[in-house]
């Protein structure tokens, strides 16, 4: 069922008080302010000041529920704000003010509800209602206007390359809070910001906002502006994109349709949940049924333009939290030949063997951290796939096929 969405209606800031500071653990909220959006009683509502507050110390996500203070999740860790514990009327009050006639409704009906919420003109949030233990509950993860670059996220110039070409399938891969999309979306800007074209992206939900440079772009949130990822992709190609982002490639559909889009003459970029490029190409893989994999193997071989797989370590570099390490695979003849014959195991021996071609493994990166100060030795041994690698890559003694070079 598709849900309904009201814009929001919004005011300038006018930047004379900050809505929230930072002391340690807690974040003081200013419960004066009243600037934003208004309800329809022509009052701004209570909520704003803590998404405010969001906006203010850079976090995340905002927290509401019964029995607990707001919480704002800030650098991966949810802290209290000042606020006092929420009774189940303060709740119902704070987060049913945000919504519309139908919208109420509809979360009554089916006990939850996706929309979007914009405080200012450039600040939006992605909120998610739910009831839990019969009880109203609320996330608002904040949606990013600054997308940072491919150099200030410290990744390899060869991402640029990458970016740069017409078509194929390029995937971002690694764990959960890796950050895949963020990745990815530099990446995006990047051709956004070189080339004249058109982008079409699919995300559930939309983490950052980009705005038209030398391309126009396109975003569609599942949910919101289109039921699900099976419609988006319907009319995809009927939406003359040049570049497709799909944000998350879950099923054996969505593969095939990125897949089937770069065989078409599109750059198509996809992330997915796999620790490197060999577990990715298996994954992808695995999606599909049976009878389909030697033809979607097969396929993938054809179409696949590059891995990128990172982890994020703490950083000691200054002004910098975490960093990633990463490890790069470039397609090529012999990539597409170990894909087509199942033996994909084998891509980190390639990986090795071709770094004069701008692939990358993990070791290498995280030699290159350590050695220009940016992380910590302990922290790359503790965050280090094969930590034995790692120590004989700092010694200069690299692995191939087996064997001791």
């Amino acid at each position: 069922m598709r849900r309904d969405f009201v814009p929001a209606q919004s005011k300038k800031h006018s930047g004379r008080n900050d809505s929230a500071w930072n002391f340690g653990a807690f974040i003081v909220v200013n419960t004066e302010q009243d600037t934003g959006q208004e309800t329809s009683h022509g009052k701004e509502p209570e909520v704003n000041k803590f998404l405010r507050a969001a906006i203010k110390t850079k976090a995340s996500d905002l927290h509401l529920k019964v029995g607990q203070p707001p919480k704002l999740r800030i650098q991966g860790e949810l802290k209290n704000t000042t606020g006092e514990n929420l009774s189940e009327k303060r709740v119902e009050q704070l987060c049913f003010e945000m919504l519309s006639e139908v919208q109420k409704q509809t979360f009554l009906k089916h006990g939850t509800l996706d929309f979007s919420y914009s405080v200012t003109e450039e600040e939006r949030f992605r909120v998610n209602l739910f009831r839990q233990r019969g009880l109203v509950s609320l996330v608002a993860r904040r949606v990013n206007t600054e997308i940072p670059t491919i150099e200030q996220l410290n990744l390899p110039a060869t991402l640029k390359k990458i970016a740069g070409g017409n078509q194929g399938l390029v995937l971002v891969v690694g764990p959960t809070g890796c950050g895949k999309t963020t990745t990815a979306v530099s990446m995006i800007d990047y051709v956004n910001q070189t080339r004249s074209c058109h982008i079409v992206t699919i995300e559930d939900p939309i983490e950052y906002l980009i705005k038209d440079k030398k391309a126009i772009v396109s975003q569609r949130e599942v949910g919101i502006d289109v039921l699900d990822y099976e419609e988006a992709l319907t009319y995809l190609m009927r939406e003359d994109p040049d570049v497709v982002f799909i944000g998350e490639l879950r099923d054996a559909r969505t593969v095939s349709a990125g897949m089937r889009a770069s065989e078409t003459g599109h750059l198509v970029f996809g992330t997915i949940h796999a620790s490197n490029a060999a577990q990715a190409v298996q994954r992808l893989v695995d999606l599909f049924p049976q009878v389909e994999r030697d033809l979607a193997r097969q396929t993938l071989s054809i179409t696949l333009r590059a891995i990128i797989s990172q982890i994020l370590l703490p950083s000691i570099k200054p002004g910098v939290d975490r960093i990633p390490a990463t490890e790069i695979l470039l397609a090529n003849p012999e990539m597409r030949k170990l894909i087509s014959e199942e033996r994909e195991m084998e891509i980190p021996n390639l990986i090795r063997s071709c770094a004069e071609e701008g692939m990358q493994d993990i070791a290498d990166s995280l030699v290159a951290l350590i050695m220009d100060g940016s992380v910590e030795p302990k922290e790359a041994y503790k965050y280090a796939p094969n930590p034995e690698e790692l120590k004989m890559a700092l010694k200069g003694i690299r692995t191939e096929k087996g064997g001791i070079l």
